[in-house]
């Protein structure tokens, strides 16, 4: 075989000719009439190779645009016969048909929207006293916080539940809103991105807070942020662990009637609810939580003690793992 001969992507190349005597290039060597031929040097090897390339690439090119071209001839079928199709559809039911199509698209691109952008933010609230930040710590890694001083700012941190596995777990954003007086409108700041409130009440004083707690969760429960966004509420009554503590349902009926007499004294006087957003209960009965247009559970719990189980499943309920 030829030293010069070869393959390509074409198939075998054979060794290459002389252009002015038809040699074979092995041969020139004994063929001194070619050697001195100008017109011979035209026939070198690399030469045929370039030339040899080129085509399989021209080639490759025209086969590529034919294939363009068939796609494009297919495509315009395809229009041209869903043109025709959409022309036959009569002008009511196209247009329905649209509509039906534009209102999925809102549908499922608010839905991926809302789930992108839910709140993790829960906020602990209710009077001085209470034990919100004995459950704060209590959440947050089981410590016993025995601080009695009142919160002049709000705590809050971004943790996830000392009792869950931090790999599979969604971090929750914990505020221990002061519940001082004067420093609840701190409150306002955080109840439009609420995800859920846990309402603090201290079971073991609670007859002589009854009035005023009852008036601060009046006060949530009328919010328009908590209204509008029908933001949960736990009724969270603290301190159970001890042998006076009043029970939940005491608690709950008790501060019914509460509610009840807040209800019935603000709606009969126009100004005197002008800081409420909205009234609560059914006009002709009697008030109760289930009137509200937003959750209010009843639970136990005890930060000294770490009973935090019922307050940690009502977390988990509205901000998923």
């Amino acid at each position: 075989m030829c030293i010069f001969s070869g393959w390509c992507d074409r198939g075998y190349i054979p060794s290459p000719r002389c252009g002015c005597c038809e040699t074979n290039i092995n041969d020139r060597k004994t063929n001194d009439s070619c050697r001195s031929s100008p017109g011979s040097s035209r026939w070198t090897w690399p030469v045929l190779i370039t030339a040899r390339r080129n085509i399989c690439f021209d080639e490759a090119v025209e086969s590529m645009e034919k294939n363009l071209e068939d796609l494009k001839i297919v495509a315009e079928q395809w229009l041209n016969q869903g043109t025709e199709l959409v022309q036959q559809i009569p002008p009511n039911q196209l247009y329905a048909a649209i509509g039906v199509l534009l209102f999925t698209i809102l549908f499922f691109f608010s839905i991926r929207l809302f789930r992108r952008t839910k709140s993790n933010t829960v906020l602990l609230s209710g009077l001085s006293g209470s034990g919100k930040t004995v459950l704060f710590y209590r959440l947050r890694d089981g410590s016993s916080h025995q601080g009695s001083v009142t919160s002049m700012e709000p705590n809050e941190g971004t943790f996830v539940l000392h009792t869950e596995n931090t790999q599979k777990t969604k971090p929750v954003h914990l505020v221990d809103v002061p519940g001082h007086s004067r420093l609840r409108s701190k409150l306002e700041e955080y109840l439009p991105r609420a995800a859920a409130i846990v309402f603090v009440v201290d079971a073991l004083e609670f007859l002589p807070n009854c009035r005023a707690a009852s008036e601060y969760l009046y006060d949530i429960l009328t919010n328009a942020s908590v209204v509008k966004n029908k933001i949960p509420v736990l009724l969270c009554c603290n301190k159970t662990d001890k042998i006076t503590a009043h029970t939940k349902e005491f608690i709950r009926k008790q501060m019914e009637k509460e509610i009840e007499k807040l209800r019935v004294s603000r709606s009969a006087v126009s100004t005197a609810d002008i800081a409420n957003d909205f009234t609560l209960g059914i006009e002709g009965e009697v008030f109760s939580f289930t009137h509200c247009l937003n959750k209010v559970t009843v639970a136990e719990a005890s930060g000294l003690t770490g009973q935090t189980e019922q307050v940690q499943e009502f977390i988990r309920e509205y901000v998923k793992p």
